[in-house]
């Protein structure tokens, strides 16, 4: 029929669009988790050891960065049918499609939960501890995290009073995680768009033989 070869065309279209989506968002991810370790746009934290665990771990890098990024890479070879790509049939191309979109769902499931887990915790910062501690008055931690009663992310008033360095550090630590938490969404979307348009794609390429 005429339906099947258009249908193959729109998905190799749609693979096109989905691998250079998904690209940019894996370098938007790696540029935010980046920029987490760099607070105030200073080196001095990160040369210092005084960066959070979850910035440290990079899973924007690595996870919805680098994962998301070889997957996207293999969904546009596909879309182009660029080299080794160009004759695969059918029954190969979803086992690629289903490697592919694996990796990319598993680097941004990775990314949203450390994300996820960044911002329960709050920024890593140093405090006052003087009405817990009288030994010792200012320490870098969580402090955050052990405000059971009260969620700092609704209490604006918090967020210039209890870290004291960097400056900023709740602001810059609540919009470069909430980035990340938005992109590996979108991320987990394109990769849900991509293995429909895939199984579509078989499909059409069974029913034209």
């Amino acid at each position: 029929t005429l339906s099947s070869p258009c249908v193959m065309a729109c998905s190799r279209t749609c693979s096109r669009i989905l691998g250079l989506s998904l690209g940019t968002t894996a370098l938007f991810a790696a540029v935010a988790n980046t920029l987490l370790l760099f607070p105030n746009w200073n080196v001095t934290y990160l040369l210092r050891g005084l960066i959070g665990r979850h910035a440290m771990l990079g899973s924007g890098l690595w996870g919805g960065g680098l994962m998301v990024l070889t997957a996207a890479t293999l969904i546009s070879l596909m879309g182009w049918r660029y080299g080794c790509f160009s004759k695969i049939g059918p029954c190969r191309r979803m086992l690629i499609a289903l490697l592919s979109s694996g990796l990319a769902l598993l680097g941004a499931l990775i990314c949203f939960i450390t994300s996820g887990v960044a911002l329960k915790d709050g920024p890593f910062c140093m405090f006052d501890v003087s009405p817990f501690n009288q030994t010792q008055a200012w320490k870098h931690g969580y402090p955050f995290k052990d405000l059971h009663n009260r969620n700092y992310l609704y209490d604006h008033p918090l967020w210039n009073s209890v870290c004291l360095e960097p400056s900023k550090a709740v602001i810059w630590h609540v919009c470069f995680f909430s980035t990340l938490l938005c992109i590996s969404l979108l991320q987990i979307l394109l990769v849900v768009i991509h293995f429909i348009n895939s199984f579509l794609g078989l499909f059409c390429s069974l029913c034209e033989k």
